[in-house]
């Protein structure tokens, strides 16, 4: 049986394989950026990870949450910089 955390991270990994693909192999004819794709699919598991952290973390854990978040903003604006 798989353990409940394996299955939460399993479904955001998979939603963002799904994105990566459609967007690689959607046809527009967009530079590479596998690696800002990398990039924001590893942002977004970090996020997730934070989210179902233990709360109690003197206020760091939100920190952290915020950083990543202004993160995974700026590589999605990368992303759509470099498309131009």
């Amino acid at each position: 049986m798989q353990h409940p955390r394996q299955t939460r991270v399993a479904v955001p990994m998979a939603a963002a394989l799904v994105a990566v693909a459609i967007s690689f192999f959607g046809g527009a004819a967009f530079g590479y950026q596998g690696h800002m794709w990398a990039a924001k699919t590893a942002l977004n598991n970090a996020l997730h990870q934070l989210q179902v952290a233990e709360p109690d973390k003197a206020g760091h854990r939100d920190q952290a949450i915020g950083l990543v978040n202004q993160a995974i903003t700026q590589v999605q604006q990368g992303i759509a910089a470099g498309a131009r």
